[in-house]
C-alpha cells in the first residue's frame, strides 16, 4: 500500500494541534481562545487566502447556496469591520471588472469605525441608524441595492439573554434599512443569535420577502449559538 509522503524528519505528515502555555497574567479563558484560534482550519485558510478574518469563509458558504453575489449586484455591508465579507464580495459581483464579459458590481462597506481601504470597495464610516443614513446610502450607491448584508454584533455584556436582544435589536435596525434602499426582488442576510427574540424579526421578514431561511454555515463554530437569516426575494 502507498505510504503518504514525509517530511525530513521522515516521520510521516500530520496536523498537530498547537497548545497553548498558561501564562501569567492571562487568565484561562484567554488561553482557551488562543488556543482555539491557533487549531481552527478557518483561520489558518483565513491566512493562507488573504481574508481579514474567518468570518469571510461564512458569507463565502452562504452565498455558495443562495447565490445572491451575482457579477453586477450592487452589495451594502453594515458593520463590515474589518472587511472579510467585503472581500469576498468584491470578488464575487466582479467590482473590479476582472471578468471579462460579467456585469461589473459594487461593494459599499459602512461601519462606526475606520476600516483599511479595500480594493474595489468604497468604505464610509456611517451610524446606519441615524436620520438619512438610507438616503446617504443610495446616493453613494447611485440608486437601490441589490443585497444588504451584517455580520454585526453588539459588544458582549456576558449576559446570554442581554446578548440576545442587543444583536436581534442590529438585525431589526439593518432589516429596516434594507427595507428603504433594496430593489425589488433583493437580498438580505444578516447574523442572528438564538434565543427566542428573534420570532418577532422572522415574522417581519415573511411579510416583505418571499422565502426567508435560518442557516448555521460549517464555518460558524459549532459551540455557537449564532445562526444566519437569508431572506430573499423583497417585495418592495
Amino acid at each position: 500500500m502507498a505510504k503518504g509522503p514525509k517530511n525530513s524528519s521522515g516521520r510521516g505528515q500530520r496536523d498537530l494541534k498547537v497548545r497553548v502555555k498558561s501564562a501569567r497574567g492571562r487568565k484561562l479563558s484567554s488561553t482557551r481562545w488562543l488556543q482555539r484560534q491557533l487549531n481552527d482550519p478557518y483561520v489558518k485558510r483565513a491566512r493562507t487566502e488573504g481574508y481579514r478574518g474567518r468570518a469571510a469563509f461564512k458569507i463565502l458558504e452562504l452565498d455558495d447556496k443562495y447565490r445572491f453575489l451575482v457579477p453586477g449586484a450592487r452589495v451594502v455591508d453594515l458593520g463590515c469591520a474589518p472587511g472579510g465579507w467585503c472581500q469576498v464580495a468584491v470578488k464575487r459581483v466582479n467590482a473590479l471588472g476582472e471578468r471579462a464579459g460579467k456585469a461589473q458590481g459594487y461593494v459599499l462597506g459602512i461601519d462606526l469605525q475606520e476600516v483599511d481601504p479595500i480594493a474595489g470597495a468604497e468604505l464610509h464610516v456611517l451610524d446606519f441608524m441615524e436620520d438619512g443614513a438610507d438616503d446617504k446610502v443610495k446616493a453613494w450607491l447611485g440608486g437601490p441595492a441589490d443585497v444588504v448584508m451584517s455580520d454585526m454584533a453588539a459588544s458582549s455584556s456576558g449576559h446570554k439573554q442581554t446578548d440576545h436582544l442587543r444583536i436581534i435589536s442590529l438585525c431589526e435596525a439593518a432589516a429596516e434599512l434594507a427595507f428603504d434602499v433594496l430593489v425589488e426582488g433583493g437580498t438580505f442576510v444578516a447574523k442572528v443569535l438564538a434565543g427566542g427574540a428573534e420570532a418577532s424579526l422572522q415574522q417581519t421578514l415573511k411579510q416583505r420577502f418571499d422565502k426567508v431561511a435560518n442557516v448555521k454555515p460549517p464555518a460558524s463554530r459549532q459551540d455557537s449559538s449564532e445562526k444566519f437569516v437569508v431572506a430573499t426575494g423583497f417585495r418592495g
